[in-house]
């Protein structure tokens, strides 16, 4: 059976559209105008040590803000925590809400298999003659095993190297010499505004664009993950995993959101460069 080269990754639940919202509280008026590098610096540690689960950021450094984007599960409370944190920088912060959950998803499906979860196949990769792809390492940390089908009758290989949280990538080997795995791939780094595309087992193609890069993610239901590229692109369970690209630039692989192909949704990517560094792999 031939496993094809872009196989897209698991994301979310329910999004709709993504609309402004003001931190809570009476102090601290947005800045007049652009922070300085030194308050986006102060206000973008104080997010990531406020600790608050089911939210998103990045550094916006034309725009002179640090955007935090938050999911449904975080209520005022949250929101105020954040505030509290950055102190006399929450003006530095501008707050976006999405309306469904940040998590990475496992669903069950047709695409890559193994221990009862579904994923999907990302780019295929090589260290000499040795053939292996990435997916990504929400799927790698259950999944010891890979099969072609829910049945588990036709064996693809072992996870040989996982990392999530903190990053959201897997490098599985190749140990049926059987199986096709073919390249065309090329690895770049996205940039904002660019068109891309993204492949998952679930959901198919789907289309998009990329709105933020360097993104933290405090997923709700648990791990943090950094530096990755946040897009408009929807995805369901079973797509975790699979491919970002544009053109024959391979981008990312998919890591988490909400959302859905029906109602739209806002996702993350783990960049490709950083795992094929990782791992001392190449695209082919």
């Amino acid at each position: 059976m031939r496993i094809k080269r872009t196989r897209l990754l698991a994301v979310a639940a329910g999004l709709a559209a993504v609309t402004a919202l003001g931190l809570p509280g009476a102090q601290a008026a947005p800045a007049p105008g652009p922070a300085s590098a030194a308050q986006l610096a102060r206000a973008e540690r104080a997010v990531d040590a406020a600790g608050v689960g089911g939210t998103a950021w990045y550094v916006d450094r034309a725009a002179g803000r640090v955007v935090v984007t938050a999911d449904s599960t975080v209520g005022d409370a949250g929101l105020a925590k954040l505030r509290a944190a950055a102190g006399s920088d929450a003006g530095a912060l501008r707050v976006e809400r999405d309306p469904g959950v940040f998590k990475p998803l496992l669903g069950a499906g047709d695409a890559i298999y193994g221990s009862g979860y579904r994923c999907s196949l990302g780019f295929n990769v090589r260290s000499g003659s040795t053939y292996y792809f990435l997916t990504a390492g929400h799927c790698g940390n259950v999944v010891k095993t890979w099969y072609t089908s829910s049945a588990q009758t036709t064996l693809i290989g072992a996870t040989v190297g996982s990392s999530f949280p903190g990053n959201d990538y897997a490098l599985v080997r190749y140990d049926n010499t059987s199986l096709a795995h073919t390249g065309g791939f090329t690895a770049a780094d996205a940039y904002v505004g660019e068109s891309v595309k993204r492949s998952g087992s679930t959901t198919g193609t789907r289309s998009g664009t990329v709105t933020g890069l360097n993104v933290t993610v405090r997923y709700s239901g648990g791990g943090t993950v950094k530096g990755m590229i946040q897009t408009n692109v929807c995805a369901e369970p079973g797509d975790s995993g699979g491919a970002l690209y544009d053109g024959t630039k391979a981008l990312g692989l998919t890591s988490g959101g909400s959302g859905n192909c029906s109602t739209g949704g806002t996702t993350f990517y783990q960049p490709v460069p950083e795992a094929l560094a990782k791992y001392g792999v190449s695209l082919y």
